[in-house]
């Protein structure tokens, strides 16, 4: 990588992003509820990971955060490789990037802190939130300026699909093009 490029140039190559949960997708808060967590979500980010699948991007989550509930909603936003309750997230991320054919220097991964480290490392654009760890930001090709849970994920999501040209195509969100809309029915 050019010391010359810029971060769009940078993005313009992107295969996949990978993402942290707690302090990425979230502000790090976690309710314990039994077995389980409740955990706050950006819709904002939510809805940018979903369309993002729905326009062939590769997103894989690796978090030691787990629960049923994160489970169901990395499910309901259509991601298909998940790795929760890791523990080596290097030995993750090597798994996805060889089933999935990526070369991980055209990989993002999105961490907070100090477990995220190794991954940032080994990726050729490594991000944080605003409020990532003092080692994180350090590591960073790019700092959001927004915090997890805040639209983080969002801006590095929209960010790249902008520079590939494929954000807000025809103004059509993640609903499938052959679905009925309520107002035609």
């Amino acid at each position: 990588m050019s010391q010359h490029k810029n971060f769009k140039e940078i993005i313009a190559n992107v295969e996949a992003i990978v993402l942290d949960v707690d302090g990425v997708m979230t502000d790090g808060g976690i309710i314990p509820v039994g077995n389980d967590f409740i955990r706050k979500y950006n819709a904002k980010d939510g809805y940018a990971i979903g369309y993002a699948i729905k326009h062939g991007m590769r997103i894989c989550i690796i978090s030691g955060g787990f629960g049923e509930n994160l489970r169901s909603r990395l499910e309901r936003l259509g991601v298909k490789r998940y790795y929760l309750g890791c523990m080596d997230k290097i030995a993750a991320i090597n798994e996805f990037a060889e089933a999935e054919n990526i070369d991980l220097r055209n990989t993002i991964y999105m961490g907070d802190d100090i477990p995220d480290l190794e991954c940032l490392r080994l990726v050729g654009i490594p991000v944080a939130p605003a409020d990532a760890c003092a080692e994180v930001l350090e590591t960073a090709l790019y700092i959001s300026e927004y915090k997890g849970g805040m639209g983080a994920v969002r801006d590095i999501i929209e960010q790249v699909m902008r520079v590939q040209g494929t954000w807000a195509l025809g103004s059509k969100g993640v609903i499938a093009e052959d679905s009925t809309s309520v107002a035609s029915r």
